[in-house]
């Protein structure tokens, strides 16, 4: 594996983190991002613990945001919305995603790609915190999308992708809740984009409870991918009261 150091890029890379009470987790997260990552946006959605100040603390240059609404949705178009680089990445703070990947996903948008989403399912990829019942969703909805918007993806539910900031306005992002990864991916599929999928590793979360409902956010991604195939009539998102 190319060390994230051994990379360089000439394009300028936004990274996007939204938290909420991830006080614990942003010293480990925010030590692994590379040099590569020329902006750190931290989204807090009205933390009660130190998770702005850690995170100042820890990269005296982030920019944090606050969030005005709420769910997971909102807290990434809020920094989507912020950022400034060429390139936008996206990522949990809760320490399962690795941001020494980030490297891989600029290497695909700098060679051609528009759109570029982490896969745990395809070689050299993988989980070490997926549950029975959350990977049996994920492949029922993966099976609706291959099969709604005629593509071969082999991972859908997972939150580490990047893009290029110039197709914002393509995504055309409405979603409050966890259902905007799928709605992004349903935008970028719809739309032409040229879309990559790399391999990447789900560690467990370092610390605190996921805020993630497999049932109740599961339906509300099926319902995304249903309303947003290609020919059907736009519809209104789902109002969202998940952080």
């Amino acid at each position: 594996m190319r060390r994230a150091s051994d990379f360089a890029v000439s394009h300028s890379v936004s990274l996007v983190i939204p938290a909420h009470n991830e006080a614990r987790n942003i010293p480990w997260v925010f030590e692994q991002i590379p040099r590569c990552v020329d902006e750190v946006i931290l989204v807090d959605g009205d933390s009660s613990d130190a998770t702005v100040s850690v995170a100042k603390h820890c990269l005296p240059t982030v920019r944090h945001v606050d969030q005005v609404g709420r769910g997971k949705g909102n807290a990434l178009r809020t920094g989507f919305a912020a950022a400034t680089g060429d390139f936008i990445v996206m990522m949990d703070a809760d320490g399962s995603m690795w941001p020494g990947e980030i490297p891989h996903y600029l290497h695909f948008l700098a060679n051609g790609y528009d759109f570029v989403k982490g896969s745990r399912c395809m070689g050299g990829g993988g989980s070490l915190d997926l549950t029975r019942i959350r990977s049996v969703g994920n492949r029922a909805l993966l099976a609706v999308v291959n099969r709604l918007y005629g593509a071969r993806l082999t991972d859908l539910c997972y939150g580490f992708c990047a893009f290029r900031r110039s197709f914002l306005d393509e995504l055309d992002l409405r979603s409050s809740g966890f259902e905007i990864e799928a709605e992004m991916i349903a935008h970028a599929l719809r739309s032409g984009l040229r879309l990559a999928e790399v391999p990447s590793l789900e560690l467990p979360r370092r610390s605190g409870r996921s805020h993630l409902h497999a049932v109740s956010d599961g339906r509300r991604v099926l319902h995304t991918l249903i309303a947003e195939r290609p020919g059907a009539k736009v519809s209104a998102p789902l109002a969202s009261e998940e952080r």
